[in-house]
């Protein structure tokens, strides 16, 4: 086997990995994050809400089954850069179709492999996620250390537009169709439209910019707020057509980055996590059921509801909002972060997690019946109305 590239990874507080290239030689920026999840690499690098981030896979063995044609998320790799300890030698499964690394390099991604991921991620987990650069063309350390801290933070961006869709496009649903939901685009993976195809909904998916009325005109029963990247704090746009939405109490399902623009829509905050959720391994309470869910996370931002935080018990009561009460439906067992919010005068929830997973755990699957109950109630208590 040819010998690699030697290559530099370097966090911007000045800690140093070597390793050799792995993917696409060449130099690269974005936030160092790590993700927990064991398999399902592919879904990684295809998901939207990783764009300008760089992604350490805790699992020490990646690329094992090489890639293929059907578990991509989206239409391209979107991670800023990839981190593995030790990448496989060759690839082998009966659906792959190329291997991993080739995949990387084709698309441009610089990665890194031979790194020490076990002390890496336990240095994002004590300090925090951070900017980081992979180069397999620059030597010194401190060189590539002041192009890091010349970085871009994640706390500011507002990249829904850097990664949504240039055009209206339709998933229909399979079998008998029983609704129409318009989701805004604001990273959304292909599995949610998938999912809710499943149960009956043909998806409209619109771009992020889209106001209501054109959601609205696509004959939706209901609007679902995808998934996605970046700072929700500056997601001003979308927070006003989910205002909007609310007042005209049109059925509103919101998945995470969608969770935090409906949290702020209701009026709450958001913050930065210290080095965030990632994984396919996280326990949720939901509070309805007193179930325990293992979901699939990828967030590295939160909802603030008044008296709550990390580490704090997170108040079980009603809260009072502009669109009336709202609770907390769903609650992190790591760390109590919010996980979920249930409007009760308005049809309106959210959760932080990922119940579309995959690859992943299939426990919150029921939340797209959820959302297709909702809608059926809100069809019903129309009809009532209008007798």
């Amino acid at each position: 086997m040819a010998k690699r590239r030697p290559a530099i990874l370097v966090l911007e507080d000045g800690r140093t990995f070597p390793g050799e290239a792995y993917g696409s030689v060449g130099e690269t920026f974005g936030e160092a994050v790590f993700t927990t999840g064991m398999t399902g690499y592919q879904e990684t690098l295809t998901d939207p809400s990783y764009h300008r981030q760089v992604v350490v896979q805790t699992a020490p063995h990646i690329g094992n089954t090489g890639v293929n044609g059907e578990d991509d998320e989206s239409g391209r790799i979107w991670v800023a850069g990839y981190v593995v300890r030790d990448p496989a030698r060759i690839g082998s499964n009966w659906r792959a179709t190329g291997g991993l690394e080739d995949r990387l390099a084709t698309e441009g991604v610089v990665g890194i492999s031979g790194v020490d991921t076990r002390a890496l991620t336990r240095h994002l987990r004590e300090r925090g996620a951070m900017r980081v650069g992979i180069s397999s063309v620059e030597k010194d350390p401190q060189s590539l250390l002041a192009r890091v801290r010349q970085a871009p933070q994640m706390t500011g961006a507002d990249l829904s537009a850097e990664v949504t869709t240039a055009q209206p496009y339709v998933v229909e649903a399979l079998g008998e169709h029983r609704f129409t939901v318009a989701a805004l685009d604001l990273g959304i993976k292909r599995n949610v439209p998938r999912r809710l195809a499943a149960r009956g909904v043909t998806t409209h998916v619109l771009p992020a910019s889209s106001s209501i009325e054109q959601l609205l005109a696509t004959g939706a029963d209901a609007i679902f707020l995808s998934p996605g990247p970046g700072d929700p704090a500056t997601a001003d746009g979308p927070v006003a057509v989910a205002r909007e939405a609310l007042r005209r109490e049109v059925p509103l399902f919101g998945i995470c980055f969608g969770s935090q623009i409906l949290g702020r829509a209701l009026g709450f905050g958001t913050y930065k996590l210290g080095y965030g959720h990632r994984g396919i391994n996280q326990p949720v309470l939901d509070r309805a059921t007193g179930k325990v869910e293992v979901t699939s996370h990828n967030h590295g931002f939160a909802v603030q509801v008044p008296g709550a935080g990390v580490g704090a018990v997170v108040p079980d009561q009603v809260i009072d909002t502009d669109f009336g009460g709202v609770q907390v439906s769903h609650v992190c067992l790591n760390d109590n972060v919010v996980e979920g919010l249930r409007a009760i005068d308005v049809p309106a929830f959210t959760v932080q997690y990922h119940p579309e997973a995959a690859a992943g755990p299939h426990d919150a699957d029921y939340l797209f019946d959820r959302f297709a109950e909702l809608i059926e109630g809100r069809q019903h208590s129309r009809g009532r109305s209008n007798a």
